[in-house]
């Protein structure tokens, strides 16, 4: 079992109900890593035994910083949907917490053939094999490793935009739980137009899965190239948006993000 599996194990205790550790190895700067805690819901999504599909989307809000090492209670609730696709409720919360840290909906879906098309390319970028590595600070970017094609330069920078290739380094094979992990593996907007670092938090994250379950798993535990953009950065928030590829050029996934900086 890879470390990251390990970390995301969930203990059930009744239907729709789940014990799980905040693992100190997925910390970031504060709290745990918002890709970890985004992995641990669309997991307990998927683990719900009422459920079935594939994850399609995960829209999530942080309402609260999640404490390292804390017994943590997530909680799955069918809300609605249809054959194809199932909306499930999960909420993360500390044990003795009287509310959630974490909420969010994740979408199964039941996959069909259709017709297919893409308007995105993925941009150019040199092999990871060619690139130096960059660690994100906190015990997380210990186990994930980052290196960066575009946007090398995070302070003062010329623009937001930036090209990382990301990897979870227990060598698991990719899925909708590892993508989701990954899919946060990049430093927040502001810093690129900051003078240094400051504090800032993500308040939603939402996530588009493009790809079906084989061609995650065709992945295997090889690099996936995280293009990231500031959308706008005024009033102490800072929206971007982010498309994530394989190394075959294919789109696997979008995601959205809205943080808050001082």
């Amino acid at each position: 079992m890879s470390r990251l599996t390990a970390s995301l194990a969930l203990k059930p205790l009744e239907e729709g109900v789940f014990a799980a550790l905040a693992d100190p190895a997925y910390e970031a700067n504060s709290g745990m890593f918002g890709g970890w805690t985004a992995a641990l819901m669309v997991n307990a999504a998927l683990s719900d035994g009422r459920a079935s599909g594939s994850c399609s989307s995960l829209s999530m809000h942080f309402l609260k910083m999640i404490p390292p090492g804390s017994a943590l209670r997530v909680t799955t609730r069918p809300v609605g949907g249809s054959k194809s696709l199932t909306a499930w409720q999960v909420e993360v919360a500390p044990e003795a917490a009287p509310f959630p840290s974490t909420i969010g909906t994740v979408v199964l879906a039941h996959r069909h053939a259709s017709d297919a098309r893409s308007e995105c390319q993925m941009p150019q970028a040199a092999a990871p094999e060619t690139l130096p590595p960059f660690s994100p600070p906190g015990p997380f970017g210990q186990r994930t490793e980052n290196r960066i094609a575009r946007g090398e330069r995070l302070f003062d920078a010329p623009d937001t935009v930036s090209h990382g290739w990301v990897r979870e380094t227990s060598g698991r094979t990719c899925d909708a739980i590892q993508l989701a992990y990954l899919c946060d593996v990049y430093a927040p907007r502001v810093f690129h137009i900051s003078k240094g670092p400051r504090p800032t938090s993500t308040v939603t994250m939402s996530l588009s899965i493009l790809a079906g379950p084989d061609e995650l798993a065709a992945v295997g535990d090889d690099w996936i190239l995280n293009e990231v953009t500031a959308t706008r950065i005024e009033q102490s928030q800072a929206g971007s948006h982010a498309r994530h590829w394989s190394r075959a050029g294919k789109l696997l996934a979008t995601s959205d993000q809205l943080c808050w900086f001082r």
